[in-house]
Parts: structure tokens; sequence; C-alpha cells
């Protein structure tokens, strides 16, 4: 059984909770306020589902989900995300991150700095653009005309197409635009962020974006 660890609870994070027991993953759910405070969300997911801290989260999982407020990043427990696939669900929100100058000048990406952090796992950029009831209401099955697509990218090819897959099991098609690099063209602000596209046209919006520099 794949179980996957969640560090972040919130409202992405519990929606991918519910997707994942609902196609037979184990999660194993944190955040910073405490194991008890998860206890209705456990209570509503059922036995597939456990609390824990950051670090037992990220150790008892296959693959680990990061979606935290940026500054959290520099809590993740390094030590048990070695080597495992690290799922990036971040954006850039300077109201809530505060002025983050890498990010503001676009020397580095959301995704490529959580790399930085966990310089031994695989990061991949997923679930970044999408709101969160979205999540569980917009699925569908593979084949399905107009399917909604959601981008991943990531610097390991094996990891990319792990969380593709998983994209894929959770009702969306996925769309692969490559390295943590290009991780900016489906941030904020960008035509594909939080827009409904199938897959033709994310690639499109994908290939449309510009930096905010040049906007």
């Amino acid at each position: 059984m794949t179980t996957i660890g969640l560090i972040g609870s919130g409202h992405i994070g519990s929606q991918l909770a519910r997707l994942a027991v609902a196609r037979g993953y184990d999660v194993v759910l944190s955040n910073s306020r405490g194991p008890e405070t998860l206890d209705a969300l456990v209570a509503e997911l059922g036995s597939h589902a456990r609390a824990a801290t950051p670090a037992e989260a990220a150790a008892a999982g296959d693959l680990v989900v990061v979606t935290t407020p940026l500054a959290a990043e520099a809590t993740l427990p390094v030590a048990e995300l070695a080597g495992k696939i690290v799922i990036d669900t971040n954006n850039y929100y300077p109201q809530r991150d505060g002025r983050i100058p890498e990010l503001d000048d676009e020397s580095t990406t959301v995704a490529e700095r959580l790399q930085a952090v966990l310089p031994t796992s695989k990061v991949v950029k997923a679930f970044n653009h999408i709101g969160a009831a979205a999540l569980t209401s917009e699925g569908q099955d593979a084949g399905t005309a107009d399917r909604r697509a959601l981008v991943v990218a990531g610097d390991d090819q094996e990891a990319r197409d792990r969380v593709a897959a998983l994209v894929d099991e959770f009702g969306f098609d996925a769309v692969d635009i490559g390295p943590l690099a290009e991780g900016w063209r489906i941030q904020r602000d960008t035509p594909g962020y939080v827009t409904r596209f199938d897959a033709a046209g994310l690639r499109e919006a994908v290939a449309a974006a510009r930096r905010y520099r040049d906007m």
C-alpha cells in the first residue's frame, strides 16, 4: 500500500488527502499546530488516514506533499525527506509570504527554492494552479473529452512520471513542462493559473506565459 505524507493539511492538503483515500492510498496528515488539531479530518477520512508530526508524515510517506506558506520551508524535516519524491504545491504570495528577493527578481522559482532546501529529495511541481474545491469536483476519467489538465515540472524524469501518474489517478491529464526552472510558467497571474484548460489549451497557456518583469 502506497502512503502519501502531507506536510500541511489546509485547503489543498485536505483535498489531496480526500482524493488519495478515495483511490486506496493511506495518508499521514500533519500541520504546524499538532496532530490533535486534525482529529475531525482524520475521522472524516477513515481508517486509511492518521495524523502525525511533519517529521513523522515525511518518514511515513512514499510520496510527500509540501503545501505550506513559504516561511515554513525552513522547518521542513530534511533528513526524513531524503531520497523521496516531494510534491510542491506552493505559490509565492508576497502579501502572505513577505518579500523574497530571489523570487521578486525571478532569479529562481518557488520549486527550485524548495529543491535547494531539500537537496537530496526529488521535488516535483504539481497541483499549484487549481483551486482547492476544484480538486475534488472537476476530476474526470481518463479519456474524457475536455478533461482538465494540470502541469508537472521537475528535474528528475522518473519522479515527474510518477507524479504525472498520480495526477491522472486523481482525475486530470498531466502536462509535463520539463525542469523545475520552467515552473514560473504556471505561477500566479500567468494565463494557466487557476483557469480550466484541457491538455492542448494548457500547453498553449504555458507557452504564452511571460515573466513578471516583461508584463
